[in-house]
């Protein structure tokens, strides 16, 4: 690089669940509307589990998942969905969020890095744990709205799932006019979901890795950082 060139933008991409999180938000937020009485336990434990089983094992049809994910916040309209997802964050997500997640979020901050989370949860699920982890940029899965702008249960656009994630990096980047050869790049994620974008990017940083993503990163001489380490609430990273 010459002294004429500008340099290159930093960003610091995060997945967000058993990356940031030592929990699946998507996952636990269907269960907190079990206890809530807005679905059957059985019934919704057990496609519940078998959708998660599908995420894991990296097979998960996204568009029936998020009509199921999204079916009894649809039900119950907009005030009553916000009201539960407060209490959601003050009871399962706020006591999740871990200081060595939020310092590692920080340190790129003041790095002045632009730092992005990407993430395969849903933007109704997910915005407000972006706000509370302070980071203000977040690629989440859209959800189409109605006439009268609530959610329908389809997707709005390319879901951030695998390649998706890529896809939704690139529109992020040419909405600024920018390519991936003009940004130096860091991703940060627990999933074999995520490789596509772990291989796109400069530095990839598997973390608090599945088996097979750390498998793959010793192989690839990644990066392998293991954010949860002291949490035994965070002793098995799998989505």
């Amino acid at each position: 690089m010459t002294d004429t060139q500008t340099p290159r933008l930093r960003l610091a991409l995060f997945d967000l669940d058993h990356t940031l999180l030592p929990l699946d938000s998507d996952y636990e937020w269907g269960e907190f509307t079990i206890r809530l009485g807005w679905n059957d336990p059985v019934e919704f434990a057990r496609r519940n589990d078998e959708f998660y089983a599908h995420y894991q094992a990296g097979t998960l049809d996204v568009h029936d998942y998020v009509r199921f994910a999204t079916e009894a916040v649809r039900l119950r309209g907009p005030e009553a969905a916000a009201a539960a997802h407060a209490q959601f964050m003050r009871e399962v997500i706020a006591p999740a969020i871990r200081p060595q997640a939020l310092d590692l979020i920080r340190q790129h901050q003041a790095a002045g890095e632009q730092v992005l989370i990407v993430t395969a949860t849903n933007e109704f699920v997910t915005r407000p744990i972006a706000k509370a982890l302070g980071v203000g940029e977040l690629l989440a899965v859209q959800l189409a709205r109605d006439a009268q702008g609530w959610y329908t249960g389809e997707i709005d656009g390319i879901p951030t799932m695998r390649q998706g994630k890529v896809l939704r990096m690139e529109q992020w980047l040419a909405d600024r006019q920018l390519g991936w050869g003009d940004v130096e790049s860091t991703f940060y994620s627990d999933s074999m979901n995520d490789v596509p974008l772990l291989e796109k990017v400069d530095h990839p940083v598997a973390t608090n890795p599945d088996p097979r993503l750390r498998a793959l990163a010793q192989e690839r001489g990644w990066r392998i950082l293991n954010l949860f380490a002291d949490d035994a609430s965070a002793a098995t990273a799998g989505a």
